[in-house]
């Protein structure tokens, strides 16, 4: 997600280049289906590049039987290429198995149809959050052959000259413990861990019987919990400890000076610091612990007070943000001020209205204050915009409609307004997807890819497009959903499943420190990973290659294969509203 530049990294990528040759981007795989499954009642395409196709026929791989035959739907050639991709359609068939897709008596690759065809990647993205954990030993009860020891207890965390205040002045050591590595790196981050755990709970709070029922074999699995919420709640911990107690600020940051190697955790010797507080982390806290108090009210007892906790500590972040509104978090000028420098992510951010109208919004939906009501109104934003940790404010609109659907009439001056801008988008992203190259409105468009695109492009578009059939209950904004998740999970120009663990064909070598340093082959599973991108990276030479093939499977290539909480947040949010919906159809 963020620029390593610490000078073993650049020593490493030098080394790296000498000892591996550079992997071709683009497999020569034949056909390109979901790797995971379809549902029943799903579109079920593939997407081939051989050319003057005549039939395709489907083979039930259990009898032998042939369940289906057809011809080419139709041909189209890639934007950037002389590519020519054909598309396959077997949407009739329908019955649960197992089955092989033939074309030309030739070229063959199996698939599956389920009515749960989601549910394990739904489990794998959220036991993801589990192997982030910070300061816990990771067991081999929960975690198979990815165990570990603890790492980074952060009990010693010392406060940074950015961060110093006449009550806790520079070299104060705090206690911060727990929480969720941010991404391949050992850090935490406020800004990227609230955006994260609001959009988990955008879709937990859209259906919460569907997470009732999702376990994952977690430490605190069967205590009548959502898994969800207890997971949640060990990051939730960690952000309270990142609240100034003397005025309600939020340190932005927990961060070692510079990116750590690619050691195991409990080998890090860094010292670890907080750094400034900020305001786009003091509302994302503000925000997140409103949502959170909302929503873990009926579990309270168990939690130990947590809501009311949860809900002072959001007025008085909220408080804080009104008073340093201006507070932006620079890297650059922190460091020309303050030592030890600081070069991990800067979650830079320099417009925090979107940040207020989030805060705004759960404040309000938790709270009734009508100062909360005025100030979301205030910063509602003139359109709906995909959710991405730099610009959240979808996340105001998604627990707005809840509150709609609810009945509340609050938030009217401002929520028809956003609800018409979210079909808007729906409909401009659906147009034409039914014609192009891997048959989704994702991927047909060179801005389609950058770094993350995956999760802030691709899974944003699909939940924007859950919400819009929400809304509309339009089925066409669901089935292009479901394409996209059919694009992540292999039906696209790299023929990968983008998702660590899951599929015939998907990541072994993700930009993250602790599969890199565990000792084991397989990567740690259930993560998505970047996926394509063409910009240049630091150590590598620059791809050729058509933008939707520039992807390379290799530790080194952090703009294409890191993974990060917000990126699975991303996967788990569309994969579990996708299996929901499609458990509600099914009667289960």
């Amino acid at each position: 997600m963020r620029p390593k530049s610490s000078t073993f990294f650049k020593q490493w990528a030098r080394l790296f280049l000498l000892a591996v040759p550079l992997a071709a981007t683009a497999a020569n795989d034949t056909i390109r289906v979901n790797q995971l499954g379809y549902y029943p009642h799903q579109e079920k395409i593939a997407v081939t590049d051989c050319r003057d196709i005549k039939t395709f026929t489907v083979t039930n791989t259990s009898t032998g039987q042939t369940v289906f035959s057809g011809k080419p739907l139709y041909s189209a050639s890639s934007e950037w290429s002389d590519k020519v991709r054909t598309i396959l359609d077997f949407s009739p068939l329908k019955v649960p198995g197992n089955y092989q897709l033939t074309i030309d008596g030739k070229y063959t690759v199996p698939f599956s149809i389920s009515n749960q065809a989601l549910l394990p990647l739904s489990r794998a993205a959220l036991k993801a959050f589990y192997y982030q954990r910070c300061s816990l030993p990771i067991e081999e009860t929960y975690a198979g052959k990815w165990t570990r020891p603890a790492g980074h207890p952060d009990t010693q965390v010392i406060i940074h000259a950015s961060a110093a205040s006449s009550e806790r002045p520079a070299g104060t050591v705090i206690s911060s413990p727990k929480g969720w590595y941010d991404a391949g790196d050992y850090n935490k981050y406020i800004v990227n861990s609230a955006f994260t755990i609001g959009l988990m709970l955008s879709a937990y709070q859209a259906f919460p019987e569907y997470f009732t029922k999702l376990e994952t074999n977690i430490p605190e699995s069967g205590n009548g919990i959502p898994d969800l919420l207890d997971e949640t709640y060990y990051n939730l911990i960690w952000m309270l400890s990142m609240q100034d107690p003397a005025d309600g600020g939020v340190y932005h940051k927990l961060t070692t000076p510079s990116f750590e190697g690619f050691i195991r955790p409990e080998d890090c010797k860094q010292p670890r610091y907080v750094v400034q507080k900020s305001v786009t982390a003091t509302l994302d806290f503000a925000a997140v612990m409103a949502q959170a108090s909302r929503l873990f009210t009926p579990y309270d007892s168990h939690f130990k007070g947590f809501s009311e906790k949860a809900i002072q500590a959001a007025e008085k972040a909220y408080a804080w943000a009104a008073e340093h509104p201006e507070s932006y978090y620079d890297q650059r000028r922190l460091n020309s001020q303050f030592q030890p420098a600081i070069s991990t992510g800067e979650y830079g951010d320099r417009n925090a209205q979107d940040e207020f109208f989030w805060a705004a919004t759960e404040l309000y939906l938790s709270t009734g204050k009508s100062m909360y009501l005025q100030d979301a109104a205030k910063y509602a934003p003139h359109q709906y915009t995909l959710p991405v940790w730099g610009n959240l404010s979808a996340l105001g609109v998604f627990s707005w409609m809840q509150a709609s659907a609810q009945k509340q009439e609050a938030g009217q001056k401002f929520l028809p307004g956003l609800k018409q801008s979210l079909i808007h988008l729906a409909d401009s992203l659906i147009q034409g997807a039914d014609v192009t190259p891997f048959h989704a409105p994702y991927g047909h468009h060179t801005q389609d890819f950058f770094w993350g695109s995956l999760s802030d492009q691709c899974a944003s578009q699909g939940i924007s497009l859950i919400h819009a059939y929400l809304l509309s209950k339009k089925e066409t904004y669901l089935n292009n959903a479901y394409r996209n998740m059919d694009y992540l999970l292999g039906r696209n120009a790299t023929g990968y499943c983008y998702v660590t663990g899951i599929g015939f064909k998907s990541p072994k070598h993700p930009h993250h420190r602790l599969s890199v340093s565990d000792g084991i082959n397989e990567p740690i599973p259930g993560f998505l990973v970047g996926g394509p991108n063409p910009q240049p990276q630091m150590g590598l030479p620059a791809f050729t290659c058509a933008p939707d093939e520039a992807y390379l499977d290799q530790e080194l290539s952090y703009t294409t294969n890191e993974i990060a909480i917000n990126w699975n947040a991303s996967l788990l949010t569309f994969s579990a509203m996708l299996d929901a919906l499609a458990s509600s159809e099914n009667g289960q």
